[in-house]
């Protein structure tokens, strides 16, 4: 059995939520089991292994949790991208499209060095809207993105458009 199917009996799917017609991919059974994380984060880093990654950079809040296990993994540093209002320093921002409205997140200004190279982290990759508003917080910097790495793809949403001439891995796709 390879690794990805292996770690798809981790996700439990979990119907009608948040709202009706939905089904949440919840990936609290993988956090939980030490073997099927670690298989994940090894999942996650093994495209980027070679690539001078020198920051990781993890979308709140699921996404800080694969951001600091891969920066240990990738000996890089860790940056937060948060919403709104939540960080302390001189931010940069992005605004991006939702269903209905928009949202915005941050970064520090001075997060990284001009030109260092920056993966992207998330838990899931669906209609592609926060990943591309990271990956633009990245270059408002002066760095530099190497790419995008999500646990989970939602393929029928198409997110992977928004990020097109980008290199993006994701583990699982559904």
């Amino acid at each position: 059995m390879n690794a990805s199917a292996d770690l798809r009996k981790h996700v439990r799917d979990v119907p009608d939520f948040p709202k009706k017609g939905i089904v949440f991919k919840d990936i609290s059974p993988l956090l939980a089991d030490p073997r099927a994380f670690a298989a994940a984060i090894d999942a996650l880093a093994a495209p980027f292994k070679d690539r001078g990654v020198r920051y990781v950079a993890g979308i709140e809040s699921r996404g800080f949790l694969f951001a600091a296990a891969l920066a240990a993994r990738l000996d890089a540093g860790i940056l937060l991208i948060r919403k709104k209002g939540k960080l302390p320093c001189k931010t940069v921002s992005a605004t991006y499209a939702l269903e209905y409205g928009t949202d915005t997140i941050e970064i520090h200004a001075d997060a990284a060095p001009k030109g260092s190279s920056v993966l992207v982290v998330d838990d899931v990759l669906a209609t592609g809207g926060t990943a591309k508003a990271a990956c633009e917080l990245i270059e408002k910097m002066g760095a530099k993105v190497a790419g995008a790495a999500f646990l989970i793809e939602l393929e029928f949403l198409k997110g992977r458009e928004k990020l097109s001439g980008l290199s993006a891995h994701s583990v699982l796709r559904y």
